[in-house]
């Protein structure tokens, strides 16, 4: 089997405020401008906005070009570790884009809200099933935001049974997700790290010494970002309760586990999911996110509001009257299209379609690690030990040392041959750490294809065409710590206008 061949489209493809629009008539356009009893005349605009004036087919084909030039999940395999990027089911998107769905405004009231509120009532039932929790809140916006929330949660936990500032840490291991500890911080925790062990798991003696009458939670993913499941998790939930804490879930990693365990069953106090992750909302390029929460019952006080209730008539409303909630951390309810989209997920698939899914990402994991290992030269398996479960993480140490090559040149070299690259350099325990995730969506056939690309890569005679790549990309290889310390924006957007002073409505450079 021979790697596949690409090339990346390479298109001029000027802003829209770029393009000459100075032929385009109205007859062209297919849509027509209101005319001015199309808009109350208390919100009329006395002037033109700047916006350009262009075709439908000129604005498709521009949008399209652009695309042309990404590599993206609907057309390449996208083996992006810990993040879970599964193909999002277009039904998903035609429900969620349906006038029922889309054109429903938040402050209608629950009465004319039914619907929607039943979407989410539905959706917190299905996570509490899968999850183990007694009460879930779909309202934060992320996976940050979920962790952020329940840190606030747990905040407020404590100082309700011990007093203001009687729990002031969280503990985190050295292979958490860098949200972790962020949150933690924002939260106004004082993050304390502990080291993994040999296995790649949770150090048991070095959590027994940062445990104190001080901490306030344990933050940890399971299985971890090595993709390991954690072996001792119920010592560590006995642990981590005796000393009066709460046990965090992480749920970045969720996929691994759904319907063949659950964190209520480990001992879990507090669970974040990710549903831009595990249940299908589109993911990446800053959003849209969604990381609900779920909670234990003796937590359940502490939600934000409004928290969905159905009610003794089966009706459905939003509580706001709690005495000890955090308050609200988004607005209304959250991404509630997103939410359809995941109700539509676990409606299609069912509990045993939801186990399977998670069944299919731990054997592509595994069929994909063993396969790169006995065929690919230059890397190694870090931590020997227990099986990986979703994802893995192997080192290009090996390579480095014999060729010169890094983990970045084979990601960018991985461009060349069509494939999004995988995460690299996290873990950071890890060495020139290279992380895999092939997801329940992939075929055998996408993973062997792969498999051969990896091999050309590491095998490659001229180590140099692997260190200068991307070669078959609209962009060559860039200079990240340049693009970083200056940045530069890719449109010159002209100089800025102080607030409050007039600016011209006709150059496009005010909007």
């Amino acid at each position: 089997m021979t790697a596949p061949r690409f090339r990346q489209a390479q298109w001029d493809t000027p802003t829209l405020f770029e393009l000459d629009a100075g032929d385009v008539t109205q007859d062209q356009l297919t849509t027509p401008v209101l005319g001015d009893a199309g808009v109350p005349a208390t919100l009329a605009r006395g002037e033109a906005v700047g916006l350009p004036t262009l075709t439908p087919l000129e604005v498709t084909r521009h949008y399209t070009r652009l695309s042309q030039k990404n590599i993206g999940v609907d057309t390449s395999f996208y083996p992006l570790g810990s993040c879970t990027m599964k193909i999002n089911p277009k039904v998903n998107d035609v429900v969620a884009t349906l006038p029922g769905s889309a054109h429903v405004h938040p402050l209608v009231g629950d009465d004319l809200s039914q619907g929607s509120l039943q979407v989410i009532h539905e959706l917190q039932e299905w996570l509490k099933q899968v999850s183990g929790m007694d009460a879930v809140t779909l309202q934060p916006a992320a996976g940050a935001q979920g962790e952020w929330t329940g840190l606030l949660i747990t905040k407020a936990y404590h100082e309700k049974r011990e007093g203001k500032g009687a729990r002031t840490e969280v503990i985190v291991p050295d292979n958490a997700h860098g949200t972790n500890p962020a949150s933690a911080a924002m939260a106004g925790f004082k993050v304390v790290t502990i080291p993994s062990d040999p296995e790649g798991g949770v150090d048991l003696e070095a959590l027994k010494a940062a445990l104190s009458e001080k901490t306030a939670a344990f933050m940890i993913t399971n299985p971890s970002t090595l993709g390991i499941f954690e072996a001792n998790i119920v010592e560590i939930a006995k642990l981590v309760h005796e000393a009066g804490a709460l046990l965090y879930y992480d749920g970045a990693n969720f996929n691994a586990i759904m319907g063949i365990t659950n964190p209520g069953i480990m001992g879990f106090d507090i669970v974040h999911f990710n549903l831009h992750k595990t249940m299908t909302i589109p993911h990446g390029g800053g959003g849209p996110g969604s990381g609900p929460i779920g909670v234990k019952a003796r937590l359940e006080p502490f939600l934000p509001v409004p928290v969905v209730v159905r009610r003794d008539d089966g009706t459905f409303a939003g509580e706001y009257d709690r005495a000890d909630s955090i308050g609200k951390v988004k607005g209304f309810h959250g991404n509630f299209m997103g939410y359809i989209r995941s109700l539509v997920y676990c409606k299609m698939l069912g509990g045993d379609g939801l186990t399977d899914a998670s069944k299919r990402a731990v054997l592509n994991a595994n069929y994909l690690q063993q396969t790169i290992l006995e065929r690919v030269p230059g890397v190694e398996l870090p931590h020997d030990g227990p099986k990986r479960l979703h994802e893995f993480v192997i080192s290009a140490t090996p390579a480095k040392k014999a060729k010169g090559i890094r983990a970045l040149d084979v990601a960018k070299r991985l461009l060349d041959y069509g494939y999004h690259a995988p995460t690299v350099y996290f873990p950071l325990i890890v060495d020139e750490a290279i992380m895999i995730e092939p997801t329940e969506t992939e075929s055998k056939r996408t993973l062997d294809r792969f498999v051969d690309a990896m091999s050309h890569i590491l095998g490659e005679e001229d180590p140099e065409v692997v260190r200068t790549a991307p070669h078959n990309t609209s962009v060559a290889r860039v200079d990240e710590v340049h693009a970083v310390k200056q940045a530069r924006l890719t449109a010159d957007m002209g100089d800025a206008i102080p607030l409050g002073e007039a600016r011209d409505p006709t150059d496009p450079n005010n909007c």
